[in-house]
């Protein structure tokens, strides 16, 4: 309707069509100062934010925290530190790869290096065998430094790598990684060449020995689950969501004015962030560093565990990590020792074949058997609860 019409409508005595009526109050009503967005929350409620946090917690979601907690108090040494902390390491490096494949579409095989390149700061930054090299710093010193720049340093593989896509964006992370690798084995300056540094220990903190296995595997469960709280609530928030929507259709968001270089650079800053965590905790269960720990298999190995586990959810990560330090550890007890990683190969060909979204998959797929579908996240469209 024209402002004429409208004019001669109103002195007519008539009124506006309840259509464009509706339609002319929309704004008003949406921009009105007195109506909040979202009510406070009533006395005695969560905030939302946590709300929205536990909102998907489920009975199994207990019984799962339940295990974890009590495990190391059940298990034997050998199964608190050398199954359940290197899985819970080696899983938090593989969430960080979880996180920028599945919810990013960018697959990078430089996660390890990154984990990689914290631990050798840690190395020279703190304290070492190799004193003639190692600073000396105080534990904790050391640690924020090499988490702050394991985070630079992977934004700037993600600077590099984010204009390409597909293929591309793998073979540049992993010339990175490959590069890294030669660089630490040649150079005897910063590096200490093929023979790394030794002695890094866990540190003692206010008296708990964080090198005993129980105190240890709490330390490295604790960063987990910060880790993979972390990356669920990243994922609901308007990062995560226009994350998603770029790694569906980055013209399409790029024309909606958002900055499709920023948010990937971004993204490989905060998977650069775990998977420093992931190395540092790393280090100090080997204690020590050398570049046979980054190399190209280890750069692999991050890639199997997270296609193990599924990257369509966070927690795909740490069932990967499950099951290759299972398969690690015992696999030799199969085979002969020159062909334990026959055995791996073999079961990550067959999940691939028969589950191309990991154990996740045959999880969901068993459960929409038995009548409960589970609902998708991360990988495909997104979803909304």
């Amino acid at each position: 309707m024209s402002a004429a019409q409208w004019r001669r409508a109103m002195k007519s005595g008539g009124s506006m069509p309840a259509q464009e009526a509706r339609v002319t109050a929309l704004p008003r009503a949406v921009a009105s100062p007195s109506q909040p967005a979202e009510p406070p929350p009533a006395h005695g409620e969560l905030p939302r934010w946590l709300g929205r946090l536990l909102r998907p917690v489920r009975w199994r979601h207990l019984v799962v925290a339940l295990l974890v907690l009590v495990y190391p108090f059940v298990a034997s040494p050998f199964f608190t530190f050398q199954i359940g902390a290197q899985s819970l390491a080696l899983g938090l490096i593989a969430l960080s790869l979880t996180f920028l494949g599945g919810y990013g579409g960018m697959v990078s095989l430089a996660q390890m290096t990154v984990a990689g390149f914290a631990a050798y700061v840690v190395a020279i930054v703190g304290s070492s065998s190799n004193t003639a090299i190692s600073l000396g710093w105080p534990w904790w010193l050391a640690v924020l430094v090499a988490l702050a720049l394991a985070t630079l340093f992977s934004a700037a593989v993600g600077w590099l790598s984010v204009r390409t896509e597909g293929i591309y964006t793998i073979m540049i992370t992993l010339a990175v990684g490959v590069a890294f690798f030669y660089l630490a084995q040649q150079n005897y300056t910063l590096f200490n060449g093929f023979q790394g540094f030794s002695k890094l220990a866990a540190p003692t903190v206010f008296g708990l020995d964080l090198r005993e296995p129980v105190p240890f595997y709490l330390l490295t469960l604790g960063c987990s689950v910060a880790g993979y709280f972390f990356i669920k609530h990243l994922i609901r928030a308007p990062f995560g969501v226009a994350l998603q929507g770029i790694r569906d259709n980055p013209r399409r968001m790029q024309a909606l004015g958002f900055d499709v270089t920023a948010h990937r650079v971004a993204a490989y800053a905060v998977s650069g962030f775990l998977a420093a965590v992931g190395g540092v905790l790393l280090v100090w269960y080997n204690g020590r560093i050398s570049p046979g720990t980054l190399g190209i298999g280890a750069m692999i190995n991050i890639l199997i565990i997270a296609v193990l586990g599924g990257m369509k959810h966070p927690i795909g990560a740490f069932i990967g990590a499950i099951v290759f330090v299972l398969l690690q550890n015992f696999a030799i007890d199969l085979v002969d020792r020159e062909r334990f990683n026959l055995v791996i190969g073999g079961v990550f060909l067959a999940i691939v074949l028969f589950s191309p979204d990991g154990l996740l998959g045959l999880w969901h797929r068993l459960r929409t058997r038995l009548g409960a579908p589970f609902p998708t996240r991360g990988s495909g469209r997104i979803h909304q609860r």
